[in-house]
C-alpha cells in the first residue's frame, strides 16, 4: 500500500527529512507531515554568516533563522538537526555568483543553490539518516508518472511558482524529493502556520539572494574580488562614449535607472563587456533577443534531448526569467550545443540566466528541464544601430563592436 507521499510503506514507518529554512513555507511543510503521522527530521543549513544578515529580516539560512527552524521543530515535536555547509555553500554558491557578475552576467544563486547544496549533499544525507524523502518548502508539484518515475509541474500559485529555480534537478533526484506545498496558494500556506500555531506563521518571506547583507551584491562581489568594481566607460550602440561607470558589476542587462548619464531619449544596458569594462546602452527595441545559446543544459522531459534535436527542433515553452510566464519556443542543436528560438522573441534576456522549459505556456505545466544562458542574439540591434545612426548622423565605429562576454550573438 502507498501513503499520500506516493511511497510503499505506512506513514509511521516512512522517515521523511524536511529541509528547514527558518521561513514559513518549510514551517508548514513540517508540520503537514507530523500531522499526517510521518516520521519526520527536521534539518537546517547553516550556509553563512556575513554578521549584519543574521538579524536582517529576510534572510535565510543564518542565526536567527537557524533559531527559527529550531522554535518551529519544538513546537510540532520533531528532532532537529543543524548541519554546517557553510564552506561548500561559499565554493559553489557564493564564489560563482561573483565570478558570474565580474564576468558581465547576471547568475541566479538559487539554482547553484538548490543544484549544489540542497538537492545533491543534502539529499545524501537525508539517504543516510534512513529517509525515504526529502521534503521541502518549494512551490512546486511533483506527481508520479504512469509509466513510472515522477515529474515536476508549475505550482498552482503561478505567483509563487518556484520551478524555474529547479529546472537542473535530475531524474533520480525527484523520484527522491517531495513538495507538500505545490498545490496550495501562500494564502492557504499562511492560514496553516496559523492554525498549527506555529512561531513563524508571520514571519516575512526571505530574499532570492539570501547571503547578500546590505541588499546590495556589488558590496559582496568587491569584497570576495578586490577591484572587481573597475571604472570604465559606458557607451551607445555605435561605439560612441555617453558617461562613465564604477564597474559593470553595478549593472544588469535591461537596467535602465541609476546610469548616471544624460540623454534624449530612454536607455537600457543592452551589453555588458567585460573584457574591455564597457557597458553598452541602447533604446529598448534593442534589447529584443529571439535566438539564445544554452550550457549545462538538463533535460527531464520524456525520451532523449540529443535524439529529438538531431533530426530538427522541437515544440516548448519557456521561461527566460523567473517572473515572466512561459512563451513558446524551439529547441534545436547548434553548432555548440542547445539553442533556442523564441517564437515572440523576449527583452532583457542576460547571460547567466537559466532558461527553463515547460510542455505548456499557462496551468500546472510539466517542467522539461532547462539550462544556463551564455550568449543572446539581439537581431533587432543591427537594425537599432542603423537607426541610430541615421537619426544623429553618426559616422561609423573605428572599430567593431564587442561581443558580449558570454560568446556575442551568432
Amino acid at each position: 500500500m502507498r501513503n499520500s507521499l506516493d511511497i510503499e510503506g505506512r506513514p509511521a514507518d516512512t522517515r521523511v527529512v524536511v529541509a528547514m529554512s527558518g521561513g514559513v513555507d518549510s514551517a508548514v511543510t513540517a508540520a503537514l507531515l507530523k500531522a499526517d503521522g510521518y516520521d519526520v527530521v527536521g534539518v537546517t543549513l547553516q550556509l553563512y554568516d556575513h554578521g549584519a544578515a543574521t538579524h536582517r529580516k529576510g534572510a535565510c539560512c543564518a542565526g536567527q533563522d537557524i533559531h527559527d527552524a529550531r522554535m518551529v521543530a519544538g513546537s510540532i515535536g520533531i528532532p532537529h538537526y543543524v548541519l554546517d555547509y557553510e564552506s561548500r555553500f561559499k565554493e559553489a554558491v557564493i564564489d560563482r555568483f561573483a565570478d558570474s557578475y565580474v564576468a558581465g552576467e547576471t547568475p541566479v544563486p538559487c539554482v547553484d543553490c538548490n543544484q549544489a547544496i540542497k538537492f545533491r549533499d543534502l539529499l545524501v544525507t537525508a539517504r543516510e539518516l534512513g529517509a525515504k524523502a526529502l521534503a521541502t518548502g518549494h512551490y512546486v508539484a511533483s506527481r508520479a508518472l504512469p509509466g513510472g518515475g515522477r515529474a515536476l509541474y508549475r505550482a498552482r500559485d503561478e505567483e509563487r511558482d518556484q520551478s524555474y529555480f529547479l529546472f537542473a534537478t535530475t531524474r533520480e533526484q525527484i523520484d527522491f524529493l517531495r513538495f507538500p506545498l505545490g498545490d496550495l496558494t501562500k494564502a492557504q500556506t499562511r492560514e496553516l502556520a496559523r492554525r498549527f500555531a506555529l512561531p513563524v506563521a508571520e514571519k516575512p518571506d526571505s530574499q532570492d539572494i539570501c547571503f547578500v547583507p546590505t541588499g546590495r551584491y556589488a558590496d559582496v562581489i568587491e569584497r570576495l574580488r578586490p577591484g572587481a568594481a573597475a571604472a570604465g566607460d559606458i557607451v551607445d550602440l555605435s561605439g560612441r562614449v555617453l558617461g562613465r561607470h564604477a564597474g559593470i558589476i553595478n549593472f544588469t542587462i535591461g537596467q535602465r535607472r541609476g546610469l548616471g548619464i544624460a540623454a534624449g531619449e530612454p536607455l537600457y544596458v543592452v551589453r555588458l563587456d567585460a573584457a574591455t569594462g564597457r557597458v553598452v546602452v541602447g533604446p529598448r527595441e534593442a534589447l529584443r533577443t529571439t535566438r539564445v545559446k544554452l550550457r549545462d543544459v538538463n533535460w527531464i522531459g520524456d525520451g532523449s534531448l540529443d535524439a529529438m534535436t538531431a533530426d530538427g527542433r522541437v515544440d516548448v515553452f519557456v521561461k527566460v526569467r523567473s517572473t515572466r510566464p512561459p512563451h513558446p519556443a524551439w529547441l534545436k542543436r547548434g553548432p555548440a550545443g542547445i539553442e533556442v528560438e523564441l517564437a515572440d522573441g523576449e527583452e532583457g534576456v542576460a547571460p547567466g540566466q537559466a532558461c527553463a522549459f515547460y510542455d505548456a505556456g499557462a496551468g500546472q505545466a510539466r517542467m522539461l528541464g532547462g539550462g544556463f544562458i551564455c550568449s543572446a542574439a539581439p537581431r533587432s540591434e543591427i537594425a537599432a544601430i542603423a537607426a541610430l545612426r541615421s537619426a544623429r548622423s553618426l559616422p561609423s565605429p573605428a572599430t567593431p563592436l564587442h561581443p558580449s562576454p558570454a560568446g556575442g550573438g551568432g
